[in-house]
């Protein structure tokens, strides 16, 4: 690997975090109201809320508030819950790793079904598996995915065959199974439009790399049709597919709230909506942050997925 390359991206994706940090601090300081006067209430008296703008830290000047956000941004000091006095990592560190959780299981799916389908589909172009599979697709896209939590958790979790738990998580140390269990219907949930498009990317890719002329070259060779597809066409053909699975875990970052609000799945989607409703500004803040920090560092990690499977791009050949 290029470690020029390799630096050059890191530094875009600290450049991206600190932009993402300077515009989040920028637009809640411009929210109205006060965080002292959502600490002890509308009628607060002069004295009870400077004293909390300096329990606060909000009486120092602009700037000084500004550039101890952008460093606990990168140190991961969100600050205190402005209801709770707790911190706010503590109280978000948990359902960020249950919220990740989901998330990865949710990714698996794709990758173990999406990706084979969309192999299959390419490799069998205008058949009637290229054509289910393709109206498949369609179908998934169409379906908002509250919908699709709606049905799965209406038909799956109520007699007469009351597969699934209705909501709820259980942690992986009470066992694989119980800790699948609660997550894999959630999971499909999130998952009906992202198998859809990574299907689909897959499909397209595969076939336009199926079309290039060093296959064409390699059939003529006499390679057998099992090694073109996987040996000399995979590697190319999911270049795309590892942008649309890293773009597709970000989405699942920032769209897991009204998932788990169906599901009452206790992760970063139901700690959010409580500190809207409570209008807990750090706790906004970091729920706002850490989901985009996740989306950038996603698309950083494909960008090394993709120097692994093609090298020319570390030698500047993007």
């Amino acid at each position: 690997m290029n470690y020029l390359y390799l630096v050059k991206r890191t530094a875009i994706a600290l450049l991206s975090v600190f932009i993402v940090a300077s515009v989040v601090f920028g637009v809640t300081t411009l929210l109205p109201g006060s965080a002292a006067n959502i600490v002890l209430g509308t009628e607060a008296t002069e004295e009870a809320i400077q004293q909390v703008n300096e329990d606060l830290g909000l009486d120092r000047p602009l700037t000084v508030q500004y550039v101890d956000f952008v460093a606990g941004v990168f140190t991961g000091d969100f600050g205190e819950s402005l209801i709770s006095g707790q911190p706010v990592m503590e109280m978000l560190w948990p359902r960020l790793l249950r919220t990740l959780q989901l998330a990865a299981v949710a990714s698996l799916i794709s990758i173990v079904t999406a990706i084979p389908l969309g192999i299959l589909a390419a490799a069998k172009r205008d058949t009637i598996f290229d054509h289910i599979t393709t109206s498949g697709s369609y179908i998934g896209l169409s379906i908002p995915s509250f919908v699709s939590a709606t049905l799965l958790l209406l038909f799956l979790t109520t007699p007469p065959l009351a597969l699934f738990p209705k909501g709820g998580f259980v942690p992986l140390s009470e066992g694989v199974v119980p800790w699948l269990h609660h997550l894999l219907l959630p999971a499909l949930a999130m998952n009906t439009i992202i198998l859809a498009y990574v299907l689909r990317q897959t499909r397209s890719s595969m076939v336009d790399t199926l079309e290039s002329d060093y296959i064409r070259t390699a059939r003529l060779k006499g390679v057998a049709e099992r090694n073109v597809l996987f040996k000399h066409g995979l590697r190319n053909g999911l270049l795309p597919t590892v942008t649309v699975l890293a773009l597709n875990f970000g989405w699942m970052m920032g769209s897991v709230v009204i998932i788990e609000q169906i599901f009452a799945f206790p992760g970063m989607g139901e700690l959010i909506v409580q500190a809207i409703d409570n209008r807990d500004l750090p706790v906004i803040q970091a729920g706002i942050l850490v989901p985009t920090i996740a989306f950038i560092f996603a698309n950083f990690a494909a960008d090394i997925i993709y120097t692994m499977l093609d090298p020319r791009i570390s030698l500047g050949e993007e």
